[in-house]
């Protein structure tokens, strides 16, 4: 091989090594979830989108939810699957792979599927960005959320009922995945 070919080909190699390093421990690529309003109450305008997006260590979870009445809260939550029938209630409860108890997002012992419940903007507009160290995007992982749903409750999360917060019924729910 002459060494006019060789030096192309050593920098595509390494671009290539170059690139697939920035998704090591990352889970690959992200993911997404439609919410979709379910018929838990009418009318119910709750919908929205969330992506999820892997980092270092865990997913950065952002995206913005509508429909609520204004300065309202609402609990939100990964469940443990990924199907959204029965007025959202199909999705079982919330995804907790290592045995946690209910309670207040990111604190010790808490479910995997905590999130920070939403509050409404003036405008009935819940908009969030978090990083979640809980989670992963990473396929064959335990704390996969990649194929679950993620739901959000009519009522605010009250971090201490066990197993799910009290936080009523279910208002939209979207199932998680790939792209």
């Amino acid at each position: 091989m002459s060494r006019r070919l060789i030096a192309p080909a050593i920098v595509l190699v390494a671009a290539g090594l170059l690139s697939a390093c920035g998704t090591l421990g990352q889970g690959g690529a992200g993911a997404t979830a439609s919410l979709a309003p379910t018929g838990a109450i009418t009318p119910n305008p709750t919908m929205g989108k969330v992506t999820f997006t892997p980092l270092a260590h865990g997913v950065r979870v952002a995206g913005e939810v509508r429909g609520f009445a204004p300065g309202s809260e609402h609990g939100f939550h990964i469940h443990e699957k990924g199907d959204c029938g029965d007025n959202g209630n199909a999705s079982g409860g919330h995804f907790n792979p290592a045995g946690g108890t209910h309670g207040k997002f990111a604190a010790p012992g808490s479910h995997a599927g905590e999130l920070p419940s939403l509050v409404a903007d003036a405008n009935g507009v819940a908009k969030f960005s978090v990083e979640v160290h809980a989670i992963s995007l990473t396929e064959g992982a335990a704390n996969n959320v990649v194929g679950r749903a993620v739901v959000v409750h009519r009522d605010r999360d009250d971090y201490t009922t066990q197993p799910a917060g009290n936080s009523g019924p279910r208002l939209a729910c979207g199932v998680i995945t790939r792209g």
